[in-house]
């Protein structure tokens, strides 16, 4: 008998789902993409025709995917704004549910969540979580090689000045912390397996867009424990993260976007010399992120083996969010609201 597949429906044809996503899905071996729709059926079609699909099914509805006795999980890339209402449209479906990041618009929002039956698998896709490079360092963090942790500096960035561009539309959830700000705070809770007490933050707006162009924002892990990063959608491109505690550091080269099927690196390094002619770079096997992604969300679906995270996990996130705007308002120190 064949080893059963998670049948995935796919909402909308949002770039990060045809280019990344879709095709990273299909390559996991316990996943198979059976359906897409768009508000426009022929646009799905050529999607799905794109992606040599042409057998799965077109829809011209969202629902039309929901009530689908054929699907097993929906996948959401929609913009943010979209990402909590289509979710629980399709968990009340039965269906279980991958969505984009971030989740929500605001912790509030986040909560509805709750609502999810116990028995849906849901994850906010943090694809990073499941790169190798990430859960090695998290191992180098857990072995105490680097000693007590002390910091977190990290840095993401690009230029988008596209007005067209759903990142630059601030009533539907756009600007530069939910976009790739996120990143920085989510892997720093992923290595200190910890929430921020407390943060504070530098926002910069784009006075026609309105969205968040430039963001400094220091987190409080408390225990003497630091975070800090940059995030821009209008500077240079960038990317960095740095682990440093009190006997050595960790950097991991290409943080966020590695490279699809591609090694990558990190460092180590005990500071001795400084000009870090000495440290140690680990090479991580090849691997694509997000059919690593999808696999670990197929085998929840099939019950083999559970997520780690789900909705709790992303209205922490979302508190944390709340809390970097919060400051932006006050100027100063905002507590990250508790569980």
């Amino acid at each position: 008998m064949a080893e059963r597949k998670v049948r995935w429906g796919i909402v909308s044809t949002a770039d990060i789902g045809l280019k990344k996503v879709i095709p990273a899905i299909m390559k996991s071996p316990h996943s198979e993409v059976v359906a897409l729709a768009s508000r426009d059926t022929a646009r799905a079609q050529a999607a799905l025709d794109g992606l040599g699909l042409s057998k799965a099914k077109a829809y011209g509805r969202y629902e039309d995917l929901y009530s689908d006795p054929d699907i097993d999980a929906i996948y959401n890339p929609l913009p943010n704004h979209l990402h909590v209402p289509v979710t629980l449209a399709a968990t009340r479906a039965g269906k279980h549910v991958m969505c984009e990041k971030p989740i929500a618009l605001d912790a509030d929002e986040a909560m509805l969540l709750r609502e999810i039956p116990k028995d849906i698998v849901f994850y906010e896709a943090f694809v990073v979580r499941y790169h190798p490079q990430w859960i090695r360092v998290k191992e180098i963090v857990d072995s105490g090689e680097l000693g007590e942790i002390r910091a977190i500096r990290g840095v993401f960035s690009y230029f988008n000045d596209d007005p067209n561009n759903v990142r630059n539309m601030a009533d539907i959830g756009g600007g530069g912390v939910y976009d790739i700000g996120v990143y920085p705070i989510v892997t720093s809770r992923f290595v200190l397996g910890a929430e921020p007490k407390r943060v504070v933050a530098l926002i910069d707006r784009d006075p026609k867009f309105r969205t968040d162009r430039l963001a400094t924002v220091i987190a409080d892990f408390g225990g003497g424990r630091q975070m800090s990063f940059v995030c821009s959608t209008q500077a240079v491109g960038q990317q960095k993260m740095e682990i440093l505690g009190t006997k050595g550091r960790v950097e991991v080269i290409i943080p966020f976007n590695a490279p699809l099927d591609e090694r990558a690196a990190i460092v180590i390094d005990t500071g001795a010399p400084f000009d870090g002619s000495l440290a140690r770079r680990e090479i991580m096997p090849a691997c694509d992120q997000y059919t690593e992604q999808a696999e670990a969300f197929a085998l929840a679906v099939l019950r083999i083996k559970p997520l780690e995270w789900g909705v709790e996990d992303a209205i922490a996130q979302m508190r944390i969010l709340d809390a970097i705007f919060a400051s932006e308002k006050s100027g100063g120190w905002v507590d990250v609201k508790p569980a």
